[in-house]
C-alpha cells in the first residue's frame, strides 16, 4: 500500500509578479518530489496561474468580503482544517500570513526569508552586488520543510491552444506574436511612451510580426487603443480577454518584451524568453524573471544615475531620477529583439 501524499499550504497572496514568480518552483516541487501534494492559498484572480500543476489544488481568500479582517482570518483558518494539510509553506510573510498561522497552531510551517536587511544595503548603495533570486528563496522554503528543488533545466508546459474568443482578438495572425507591457505598477518602471512607440513604429514596418499589447485599467487600455489605430500588426488585447484567456495567449508568444512587471514573470514561467526594462530597481534585487539570459535585461544608465536602484519595488526615488528610463535607447531595444527573433532590424 502506497504512503498518502504530504500535502502542503502554500501561501502566496499578491502581487501578480510575485505569485507567478512561485510558479516554476511548485511545478519543480511536484515534478522532483513524487509524494507531495499541494494546496495554493490565493486571491482568486490569481487562481488561473496554477491550472497546469499537477497534484495542485487552489483556495481562494477573499479578504474583501467573508475573509475580511481578524474574524474573517479565523472564519479562513477554520475552512483551511477541513483540507487536511501536513505543513506551511508561508511564501508571503505579511501580518495578514503570521495572523492566519496563529490560527492555524499545531501546523508546522516554514516563511519565507525575505533579506530586507540585504535588500536594505542594496537600494542604500553599501553593497552592490546579486542578491539570492526571489525563486530561490522560495525553494528555500520548501528546503527546510524537507523536499529539496532543483531549478536548473526546468520543464515547461506545452503551448495552450487558442480558443475562438482569442483568435477573434488577434485576427487569426499567422505571424510570429511579440507580447509589450509597458506599464508598471509605478512610473519610474516605466518605458517613456513616445520611446516605446518608436520601438512599436519600427516593429510594424518590418511586417515580420503580430505585436499584442498587454494592460489594465482604462486609462491603460484607452492608451494601448490609440497605439492599435495607428498601425497594421499591433493589437492591443488588454481588456478583450479574460485573465484565463490571457495566459493561453502567452504561452504562444515568441517573445516579450516588459518592464520589471507582472508580465514578465508570466511570461517567463511558460519558458517564453523575455527582454526586461529597467529604470529605479535592478535585477540585483532578485526579481529578474525566471530562467532568463541575463544580457536580456536593458539597464537604465548607472553612470548617469549611480544611484540605482534607489528602492526594490521602484516606489522610492530622487525627483532627478523620474526619467532614468530615457537612458534606455529604442535602438537598444530593436537590436535585442532583432538578436531573439533572427530577423535583421535596418535601422532608419
Amino acid at each position: 500500500m502506497s504512503k498518502p501524499l504530504k500535502n502542503i499550504l502554500v501561501i502566496r497572496f499578491s502581487a501578480m509578479g510575485d505569485v507567478a514568480m512561485t510558479v516554476p518552483v511548485l511545478r519543480a516541487l511536484v515534478e522532483q518530489n513524487p509524494s507531495v501534494k499541494i494546496t495554493v492559498l490565493t486571491r482568486p484572480f490569481f487562481a488561473p496561474l496554477f491550472d497546469d500543476i499537477k497534484r495542485t489544488e487552489v483556495l481562494t481568500a477573499h479578504f474583501n468580503a467573508e475573509h475580511k479582517g481578524i474574524n474573517g482570518l479565523y472564519k479562513l483558518s477554520e475552512q483551511l482544517k477541513k483540507h487536511d494539510f501536513d505543513v506551511i509553506a508561508d511564501l508571503h510573510n505579511v501580518l495578514r500570513t503570521r495572523i492566519l498561522k496563529l490560527f492555524l497552531v499545531g501546523k508546522p510551517f516554514v516563511q519565507i526569508d525575505k533579506g530586507r536587511a540585504e535588500k536594505k544595503a542594496l537600494v542604500s548603495g553599501k553593497k552592490f552586488k546579486q542578491l539570492k533570486t526571489t525563486h530561490q528563496r522560495y525553494a528555500d522554503v520548501f528546503k527546510k520543510l524537507g523536499f529539496e528543488i532543483n531549478l536548473k533545466n526546468p520543464s515547461y508546459p506545452e503551448k495552450q491552444s487558442l480558443n475562438n474568443s482569442i483568435l477573434k482578438v488577434i485576427k487569426e495572425s499567422k505571424k510570429p506574436l511579440i507580447g509589450m507591457a509597458p506599464f508598471a505598477q509605478y512610473p519610474s518602471k516605466e518605458y517613456p511612451m513616445d520611446q516605446m512607440e518608436k520601438v512599436i513604429k519600427e516593429l510594424d514596418k518590418t511586417d515580420n510580426y503580430t505585436v499584442l499589447l498587454f494592460g489594465g485599467g482604462n486609462k491603460e487600455i484607452k492608451i494601448l487603443d490609440g497605439i492599435e489605430a495607428q498601425y497594421d500588426n499591433i493589437i492591443n488585447v488588454a481588456g478583450k480577454l479574460s485573465f484565463k484567456d490571457e495566459l493561453r495567449l502567452i504561452s504562444n508568444l515568441e517573445l516579450m518584451l516588459s518592464m520589471d512587471s507582472g508580465n514578465g514573470h508570466i511570461a517567463a514561467m511558460y519558458g517564453v524568453e523575455v527582454i526586461t526594462l529597467w529604470g529605479v530597481t535592478h535585477p540585483y534585487a532578485g526579481f529578474y524573471p525566471f530562467n532568463q539570459k541575463s544580457e536580456n535585461a536593458l539597464l537604465s544608465d548607472r553612470t548617469k544615475y549611480p544611484g540605482i536602484p534607489t528602492s526594490v519595488y521602484g516606489n522610492k526615488y530622487p525627483k532627478s531620477y523620474k526619467k532614468v528610463m530615457d537612458s534606455i535607447d529604442p535602438e537598444s531595444v530593436l537590436k535585442k529583439i532583432e538578436f531573439i527573433m533572427k530577423k535583421p532590424y535596418s535601422g532608419e
